[in-house]
């Protein structure tokens, strides 16, 4: 392979990247290793340790909207803005006056949904208190609960997932506590290089120990465990594989070191560790740590190279943990301690001498592991909340939802007078709707009973006006023409007044008088018509009655009719038409004492004139 365009040469042909560089074997070229020096702890128990680059980003991105509360409260407020919307997009509709549009069935159904201020609509202009349910309590009593289910929901997700805390403790061990921890660890170190593992040298002994004690030995590393090398990407892998090993020593050292190969020499811009462990009887649970090193803390992050006879040491610490939440699960967690580099070069110049040195020629590294066998951490979870201020909580969500959307409705009630009672224009045009239903219904059941001539015995008498009940029936059938009913009733039901002289009225009823009973009629009419509205405004069939009873046949003057009680069809019943029948009946009676005395009268009259009559006559005999 040719020499790289930016590379440097060293011993007259052979060639090498500058400081901090990498070769890139696809481009021939040398590229800067710019990768930081970032370390990755597990955060306690982690179910899986392997990794998918191309998702991994999006996993955790929707990993931390569900486990945070604001999608409940994103997802809550969308709920009751599209609420208000479409409540507001309805009230704009015109519901009609037959009561059966969509739009009236849609805004009825609102108003029936008022199940939290049914009872506290502008109390202040009521006495007793009573059920009324409008439009408007509908959605405020809808959107009330909305929120509280909302934040019911939210409230829950944080009891469960934040309720309960992670209590550390810390006790001294013995033998058998150590004993008890059976793992399987796995150690991945990857010289982050050029080289291949025909480079590497030297591996297979553990020291176990600290140098200078009397306890300081060297023993195969197949005693611990397995040991590979892997060419990746990056650079030669050392796999050290352990399975339920149970580590017997404080400190254990395991070196290795590469060489130069022609054409391939013994460097090193970092390296990049994976240390992962988990319980031999459980391997569901996994602890972890993982990281890149491209430099020690002096060199401020600077591009440097290793090499040189100088060891690069990797310091791990094994920390045992039994979880007792976790059916006493027991676990030992490795954390990367420190590290210290060994050779180093920052300096292209410096690098290029050291390569073409047979003395530099090697690339030592160390991993350093030492387990904190003197204590072990106990991990229990703690209650944080009870079922009181689970209950404490609750409440205090439900008075603020409720409480919100009570003010906004006394505030809307309060200045805007129309909403005080807006339910009354729904209750009409549904009580209208009803009413006409039950009449169609009374209908087609005495059709169907007695016939159509029953029917059309009515209508005949309707039109001769031989029964007032007909007007009455016909008040309650009439759609939307109940005051014409009423002013036709109240001028078929109109009889003149006599005159305050028994005379006059005598004279009134012979015939060729100057008046007649018609016109002195049609000449009080307006007399009579205002004496009615006062009747009218008093007036109850009761009054009239007690009228009737005062009156005496000694009297001239007929009292006026009695007024007729008539409501809008829509409140018309049965029992009102009845007691306007039966006024009419007392004021029938009356009229019918009055003409057979003012016919007796009459007769007394005519026989008394009679034999003053034969007085005048002159004798003709």
């Amino acid at each position: 392979m040719s020499c790289p365009s930016n590379g440097i040469v060293f011993n007259g042909s052979q060639c090498r990247c500058p400081v901090g560089n990498l070769l890139n074997r696809t481009t021939n070229r040398c590229v800067l290793f710019s990768a930081h020096s970032t370390i990755t702890t597990d955060q306690g128990v982690d179910y899986h340790a392997l990794t998918f680059p191309g998702i991994t980003n999006e996993i955790e991105t929707i990993r931390t909207l569900l486990q945070s509360q604001a999608l409940f409260l994103y997802t809550t407020l969308v709920m009751v803005l599209s609420w208000f919307a479409l409540c507001l997009f309805l009230r704009l509709m015109n519901p009609g006056n037959d009561g059966k549009s969509i739009w009236f069935k849609l805004r009825w159904w609102v108003s029936r949904l008022d199940i939290s201020f049914a009872t506290s609509h502008w109390l202040d202009d009521q006495k007793v208190v009573k059920k009324r349910k409008t439009e408007l309590g509908g959605t405020f009593s809808i959107a009330s609960w909305t929120i509280f289910i909302g934040l019911f929901a939210a409230l829950l997700f944080e009891i469960i997932s934040r309720n309960t805390i992670e209590v550390h403790s810390v006790r001294a061990t013995n033998r058998p506590d150590l004993a008890s921890f059976v793992n399987d660890m796995e150690f991945n170190i990857t010289t982050l290089s050029s080289m291949s593992c025909s480079n590497l040298r030297d591996l297979g002994t553990l020291v176990t120990g600290n140098p200078g004690s009397i306890d300081y030995k060297s023993v195969p590393l197949s005693n611990f465990g397995n040991y590979s090398c892997k060419n990746t990407s990056e650079g030669p892998t050392v796999i050290l594989k352990c399975d339920g090993c149970q580590p017997i020593s404080d400190n254990l050292y395991i070196s290795w070191h590469f060489v130069d190969l022609p054409n391939n020499p013994a460097t090193a811009v970092g390296f990049q560790f994976n240390l992962t462990t988990r319980s031999h009887a459980n391997k569901r649970h996994v602890s972890f740590v993982s990281g890149i090193v491209k430099n020690g803390s002096t060199f401020n992050d600077r591009p440097v190279t290793f090499r040189g006879r100088d060891t690069n040491i990797l310091k791990f610490s094994l920390f045992p943990k039994i979880y007792h939440n976790l059916e006493d699960l027991r676990l030992i967690q490795p954390l990367f301690h420190a590290f210290v580099p060994g050779s180093h070069f920052t300096d292209t110049n410096q690098l290029q001498t050291s390569l073409a040195s047979s003395s530099d020629g090697t690339l030592n590294t160390t991993l350093y592991i030492n387990f904190l066998s003197s204590y072990i951490v106990e991990i229990d979870d703690l209650r944080a909340t009870g079922l009181v201020s689970f209950l404490a909580n609750l409440g205090g969500l439900y008075c603020i939802s409720i409480g919100i959307f009570f003010f906004l409705l006394v505030q809307f009630e309060c200045r805007i007078k129309k909403l005080r009672h807006e339910d009354s224009t729904l209750r009409m045009i549904r009580n209208r709707k009803k009413t006409l239903e039950r009449w169609e219904k009374l209908r087609k059941y005495v059709m169907y009973t007695w016939g159509f001539s029953i029917l059309d015995d009515d209508h005949d008498n309707k039109k001769n006006g031989s029964c007032c009940s007909g007007d009455m029936l016909k008040s309650i059938s009439g759609k939307g023409s109940s005051q014409k009913h009423r002013q036709q009733s109240r001028t078929d039901s109109k009889i003149p007044a006599p005159n305050h002289s028994h005379t006059s009225r005598t004279k009134s009823l012979i015939p060729g008088t100057a008046l007649s009973l018609e016109e002195k009629s049609d000449s009080r009419g307006e007399h009579s018509q205002k004496h009615e509205e006062e009747q009218q405004s008093s007036g109850s069939c009761k009054e009239s009655s007690s009228q009737l009873v005062s009156f005496s046949l000694s009297h001239a003057n007929i009292p006026l009719p009695p007024t007729l009680d008539l409501k809008d069809s829509s409140e018309m019943d049965m029992s009102d038409v009845q007691k306007n029948l039966k006024c009419l009946y007392e004021y029938n009676v009356m009229l019918r004492e009055k003409f057979l005395s003012v016919q007796s009268t009459l007769h007394e009259l005519a026989t008394k004139s009679l034999p003053h009559a034969n007085d005048d006559i002159p004798n003709t005999s």
